[in-house]
């Protein structure tokens, strides 16, 4: 009944007609515009914009052509080392003597390179196959370094081609010396495997190292070369550290990747 009331009242009361009409106000209608010219202009920076990224990956500095892990092709005891660690060697040349049942013989480079790491000592036991050496594959000191970076798999394909590289040198303090400078030469197409990295760097703890978060893809960084630094090479500072870098020095790497527009994130 009370509801019937309410409605018999509202038929018996004339119409409002007389009352103004409330519009909008100016602020409201200025809030409205704001958002919409910030929707558009969104939609448009989502489309046409752009957004860069990195991935950091470890790296090494080497030469262009790697290294390899001199092996003995015969079984028996060390009794004399003929090299040198850092001595550069040419093909053919003598490491170790070893003396076996049939009398001493002695093991040689395969390539011309200098020597990173002799394993063999004096007095050693070793078998056929085992490591005595590991030799860098390079002929001269002027032999320019390359950085080798270890990217992971899922990130080797947005690298483009001459991508900026800043390399963090583990012998060079960043904060005083700032990074290395470089782009992208060449990106492997195949993933490499704790054996194949270890082969290209002539040590088994290396490759172990950079496949521990599984199989990565390398990637040949050209270093860019500056007149004016030690070091013949391009950094963030303007000198760079006063000294020359030596092959074999571990760093971190961080590669630009290719920019993408911000609608890509949406896209399946």
């Amino acid at each position: 009944m009370q509801f019937r009331q309410q409605a018999l009242a509202k038929l018996q009361s004339p119409e409002e007609l007389d009352l103004p009409v409330r519009l909008a106000r100016p602020q409201g209608w200025l809030a409205l515009g704001v958002t919409v010219v910030v929707l558009a202009a969104a939609s448009v920076w989502a489309v046409t914009g752009s957004v860069a990224s990195t991935v950091r990956a470890p790296a090494i500095l080497t030469h262009g052509q790697g290294s390899y892990l001199l092996q003995s092709p015969i079984a028996g005891q060390v009794t004399a080392v003929l090299a040198r660690q850092g001595q550069r060697l040419p093909a053919g040349a003598p490491v170790v003597k070893v003396r076996t049942d049939r009398g001493d013989a002695v093991v040689r480079t395969v390539a011309a390179g200098r020597v990173t790491t002799l394993a063999a000592t004096i007095g050693q036991i070793i078998r056929t196959g085992t490591g005595v050496a590991a030799v860098e594959r390079t002929a001269h000191a002027s032999d320019p370094l390359y950085a080798t970076v270890y990217v992971p798999a899922e990130n080797a394909a947005a690298i483009p081609a001459h991508a900026s590289v800043d390399l963090t040198v583990s012998s060079v303090p960043a904060q005083r010396y700032g990074v290395l400078r470089g782009e992208v030469r060449s990106v492997d197409r195949g993933a490499q495997s704790a054996q194949s990295v270890s082969a290209f760097l002539g040590d088994s703890q290396l490759g172990e190292q950079f496949t521990r978060a599984g199989r990565p893809v390398a990637v040949l960084v050209e270093l860019d070369t500056s007149r004016s630094t030690k070091s013949g090479y391009r950094w963030s500072t303007a000198e760079g550290p006063p000294f020359r870098l030596d092959s074999m020095t571990l760093a971190d790497a961080s590669v630009r990747l290719a920019d993408q527009h911000p609608v890509d994130w949406l896209l399946p």
